[in-house]
């Protein structure tokens, strides 16, 4: 069992996982993740990487309490979260998490400042408005305020996402294939705020991707395979992470 202890202390990972197995019942009966363990540091970017159906987003998943590993245990900054009730489950993911996806899942009947406060007040705290406007301001969107989410570009959706996570100051941000439907310039400036924020210690990043370009963003990348955790790359390069994913790809 990894070290863990119910107060958070500053070398405390924020995110552990400790021999997380899940099984889906379909048939035929998969075991997608078997026995993996990670731990992931505050103010850090971890990038997971692996071939299709290596169990990524399913282990982004339970990381991050929107799906139940079938075994193991998951805290969140120091809190364990595989056997809490789902309010309770509910509450830390509004409070302490924040979500990046590539479809963005912006409300699209409100307006890009309502969108960015939703989660705090779906979680019935104060609303933030200085810490939110100056967000909406590093992500260059403060003249989009009151436009609504049809009226941007991908790009901007995207932006719009990110400081949707990032208003509420969560202690870490889940971000599954953030860039997938962008274009190159739109994903750059996605990675780039993620970046910032890891930096200027906001939270700590999560990101599932297909690209090692990417990957090269994160401060250590681990790598998947047939659900298990096959190896670990601190300090990536882009030119590293895709001779690995070759070496991968062609077991």
């Amino acid at each position: 069992m990894l070290a863990h202890s119910n107060a958070q202390t500053s070398t405390q990972p924020i995110i552990e996982l400790d021999h997380i197995i899940k099984v889906y019942d379909a048939y035929p009966r998969a075991r997608v993740l078997d026995e993996v363990s990670m731990e992931c540091a505050a103010s850090s970017f971890t990038a997971i990487m692996g071939p299709s159906g290596s169990g990524k987003s399913t282990l982004l998943h339970c990381a991050a309490g929107l799906d139940k590993p079938t075994k193991g245990q998951v805290w969140i900054a120091g809190k364990e979260i595989t056997d809490i009730h789902e309010p309770e489950l509910t509450h830390i993911r509004r409070r302490d998490i924040g979500f990046v996806f590539q479809s963005f899942n912006l409300v699209d009947s409100i307006s890009v400042w309502d969108n960015i406060l939703l989660p705090q007040r779906l979680a019935g705290v104060k609303t933030d408005k200085t810490w939110a406007k100056e967000i909406l301001e590093r992500v260059g969107l403060s003249g989009h305020r009151n436009a609504y989410p049809s009226e941007l570009s991908g790009g901007q959706q995207q932006r719009v996402a990110l400081a949707r996570a990032l208003a509420s100051r969560p202690k870490v941000i889940f971000a599954d294939e953030p860039t997938g439907a962008l274009d190159i310039s739109a994903g750059h400036e996605t990675l780039r705020l993620l970046r910032s924020a890891v930096d200027q210690g906001y939270t700590a990043v999560i990101m599932v991707t297909h690209d090692p370009a990417a990957a090269s963003w994160a401060d250590r990348v681990v790598f998947l395979a047939d659900g298990h955790l096959v190896n670990e790359m601190q300090h990536p390069t882009a030119q590293k992470i895709a001779d690995f994913m070759t070496s991968l790809n062609g077991r």
